[in-house]
């Protein structure tokens, strides 16, 4: 991997099919490493699911060494309860990436399809037609959920540059006591 190369992985987090992607940015250009799902058996309990995703993204991880972890926020305004599994599983995501020492950012639906296509309200066949056309692919990833985690992956690409500028600026205004007392009374 180049030294100028970030590698992301964008996980669309489901219990019963956790889709991930893993794309490299370089120079602002994106192409696709891997991307798949983690696909857990209903008739299994929930906790050896939850450990079954946690194991396998941290086999993922090991294997192809992103540097950030880009996970979707949840939105329902439904079913609560397929709410809480998903937001199990998202857990179980993010404590993968924590563990592994990656830098973690999460992004709304709204925020991944305004990144990926412009419009923030766009449709999911737009979303898997730009993530074909940014990533330089011959179809649409298959299934659903891998192009929806690539998708995310490229949000963070597109966006990512932006929120660590912000992090800097933030961290620049110190209202610690070494400022206020070089600037005197």
């Amino acid at each position: 991997m180049r030294v100028d190369a970030e590698r992301i992985m964008g996980i669309d987090p489901g219990l019963a099919r956790l889709g991930y992607g893993v794309i490299e940015s370089v120079g602002g250009k994106l192409r696709q490493i891997v991307h798949g799902c983690v696909e857990t058996p209903s008739h299994v309990p929930l906790p050896q699911r939850l450990q079954q995703i946690y194991q396998e993204l941290t086999v993922l991880i090991d294997a192809y060494r992103p540097q950030v972890l880009a996970v979707e926020e949840l939105f329902f305004n439904r079913n609560t309860t397929t709410a809480f599994t998903v937001g199990q599983a998202r857990g179980v995501a993010l404590l993968a990436g924590a563990n592994a020492d990656l830098a973690v950012f999460e992004y709304t639906p709204m925020q991944v399809k305004q990144a990926v296509t412009g419009f923030g309200r766009a449709d999911k066949q737009q979303v898997q037609q730009m993530v074909k056309i940014l990533l330089s692919l011959s179809a649409i990833p298959k299934p659903d959920d891998a192009a929806d985690a690539l998708a995310v992956a490229i949000a963070h690409a597109h966006t990512g540059p932006i929120a660590r500028f912000g992090d800097a600026v933030r961290e620049r205004k110190s209202t610690g006591w070494h400022w206020e007392r070089r600037g005197g009374r």
